[in-house]
């Protein structure tokens, strides 16, 4: 068994551990990536595209905004279309100035990739067999395997930035986790497609045929999203049927507008609320989907993923810098209290903008007039707004 040490394993090469890494190491504090998917595969997955200010501003803090701030879409608001009706959440006008970054995850992966390559920082992708050991003592170490070769990394700290379904998670014994989950009847078919954008700023639309998204990754690419029940199948989705179909739930003015095209990916993703806590044991900490899942609708998961980053990153930083390893049993606590403010307003959102068809009829009605109450009120739309561009990442002293 062959033996390489650094100061922070990492597990996973998503945009968490790469971000993570990219931080600590331009902190000065040493840092191994492992990956067990090949480059190209991480490259290429479509994701997320609405990045808070804090992650922007995240971004930037680790050198890699310019491509970011060359070609991302800053929007100052966004559009709900609520049965036909419009009404504007003004995100400047509502929170002082801030406002949200259009900005694939492909993208932020990729400049990532780009700017550890140039640094010099080992990744090691398509590393098989990964499993972290001493979480509990002071000797944490992480083995894993290579072209048929058995390796030994031996590290002070392990991130787990592997995903819902990684090790990470996966190797804390379950009594020692509390898990909280719900999941949805429903999933988002979403298509992607080289069309200009039905509207200069993201649509959600509440419909009775259910939920529809109107996104954009540029000026010239679009990913609009439908709601569908949890079980449909892709392969019954012709490109005619889905723009038919998300005409049918927007606006007549928007649907009028609508540009249609070939789609380039087409799929259906589940959704569900996750929490494990705490995020830590040990000497591991979770980061990202490894420990929360929220539904896309409030536009959180890559955003909350980089709030962990944040966090754990300023505790790292003081451990190495000033020796305070009394932050270090902080960092579950302080993730969760922003996390679960995220989770309730991606419940909330899911829960006001989709169709559930086991509402009776006074649960309808009590949703129209929540979400009445909501955009009829400007401190209703104000908590809109303040939640949807981000809630201030909480500092460490």
């Amino acid at each position: 068994m062959k033996t390489l040490k650094t100061q922070v394993a990492i597990i996973g090469a998503g945009p968490s551990g790469l971000l993570l890494g990219q931080l600590l190491h331009n902190a000065g504090i040493d840092t191994l990536i492992l990956e067990r998917q090949t480059p190209d595969y991480v490259r290429g997955r479509i994701r997320a595209g609405v990045l808070e200010q804090g992650m922007v501003e995240l971004l930037r803090q680790a050198g890699v905004g310019q491509r970011m701030d060359a070609e991302g879409l800053v929007h100052g608001g966004f559009e709900l279309a609520l049965e036909g009706r419009r009404v504007h959440i003004d995100l400047r006008a509502m929170t002082g100035g801030k406002t949200v970054m259009i900005y694939g995850q492909t993208d932020v992966t990729r400049d990532l990739m780009a700017a550890r390559q140039i640094a010099g920082a080992m990744t090691i992708y398509e590393a098989q067999n990964v499993v972290p050991h001493g979480m509990k003592t002071d000797e944490a170490f992480v083995t894993f395997e290579k072209d048929g070769e058995t390796y030994r990394l031996d590290c002070d700290y392990i991130a787990g930035c592997d995903g819902f379904h990684g090790v990470a998670r996966q190797s804390i014994p379950a009594e020692s986790l509390k898990v909280f989950e719900r999941v949805y009847p429903f999933g988002w078919l979403g298509i992607l497609a080289d069309t200009p954008p039905v509207h200069d700023e993201l649509v959600y639309a509440r419909h009775e045929r259910g939920f529809a998204l109107c996104s954009m990754r540029s000026a010239t690419r679009t990913r609009y999203y439908l709601q569908v029940p949890a079980d449909e199948q892709v392969e019954n989705w012709s490109d005619q049927r889905f723009w038919d179909e998300l005409k049918c739930r927007l606006p007549g003015a928007l649907a009028e507008s609508l540009v249609t095209g070939p789609s380039i990916e087409k799929s259906i993703a589940p959704l569900r609320s996750f929490v494990a806590e705490p995020m830590q044991y040990g000497r591991m900490f979770l980061v990202g989907d490894a420990a929360h899942i929220v539904p896309p609708t409030g536009a959180k998961g890559l955003n909350l993923a980089a709030s962990d980053v944040s966090t754990l990153f300023n505790i790292l930083l003081k451990v190495y810098r000033e020796g305070r390893v009394d932050l270090l049993e902080k960092y579950s606590e302080v993730c969760l209290r922003r996390v679960w403010k995220a989770e309730r307003f991606s419940w909330w959102m899911t829960s006001m903008l989709h169709r559930f068809d086991d509402h009776d009829a006074f649960s309808q009605r009590i949703t129209e007039s929540e979400l009445a109450y909501f955009v009829d009120s400007e401190a209703g739309r104000k908590t809109i707004a303040e939640n949807y561009v981000g809630l201030p990442y909480e500092a460490i002293e």
